[in-house]
């Protein structure tokens, strides 16, 4: 392995220890759920989940929960788009 490559792994490995300096925009992903998986997407700051609870309140467990997964890695309005998103522990970032 030559050495520009040694290089980038070693700032990669410091890069990880700085979850903030990656920003997350649009995501597409599936969130297994108790009972089903639900298709949940990012897009322009807005969350979106295919779950019948997401189409009657704006966020659901599933929203909620990839919020505080991500939540280093989101814009502030990515992290409190849903009305319920800071019910419960805070996330610092």
């Amino acid at each position: 392995m030559n050495s520009s490559m040694i290089g980038k792994i070693e700032k990669a490995h410091l890069y990880e220890k700085e979850p903030d300096r990656l920003t997350i925009n649009s995501i597409q992903a599936e969130f297994r759920g108790e009972h089903d998986a639900h298709h949940i997407s990012l897009e322009n700051n807005h969350w979106k989940c295919n779950c019948s609870f997401y189409s009657g309140y704006g966020t659901c467990s599933h929203v909620m929960a990839a919020q505080r997964i991500l939540a280093p890695m989101l814009s502030l309005e990515s992290r409190s788009e849903s009305p319920l998103a800071n019910v419960g522990p805070s996330v610092e970032s």
